[in-house]
């Protein structure tokens, strides 16, 4: 059953100041490596918002998408705490579906 696998990176860190292209290359080019290719939503960055009320919070993000025939979960859990550290988050958003090729 194939998936497509998402990755939601921040484009800035906590501080507010911008990551440097460095860890956005070593991501691409592991997974690329891996997986054999990726897709890459990095020129318009996509906005995300999250809380309630006026504890609403919006962080800039670049989705990443891998296409995979078998959903190695235990490897992605692993990457993520990877991309957590690389990243400097508590929490980065790594998520996948089910999709069917038309």
């Amino acid at each position: 059953m194939p998936y497509l696998v998402q990755i939601l990176l921040p484009i800035y860190d906590n501080a507010g100041r911008h990551f440097p292209p460095e860890p956005y290359a070593r991501v691409r080019t592991e997974l690329a490596e891996r997986f054999g290719g990726l897709t890459a939503y990095s020129r318009a960055p996509a906005e995300g918002l999250w809380g309630r009320g006026s504890e609403v919070k919006r962080d800039d993000i670049v989705v990443l998408e891998v296409m995979v025939e078998e959903l190695e979960r235990q490897w992605w859990q692993n990457y993520r705490q990877t991309l957590e550290r690389l990243f400097r988050q508590d929490n980065i958003v790594l998520r996948a579906q089910v999709y069917e090729p038309l």
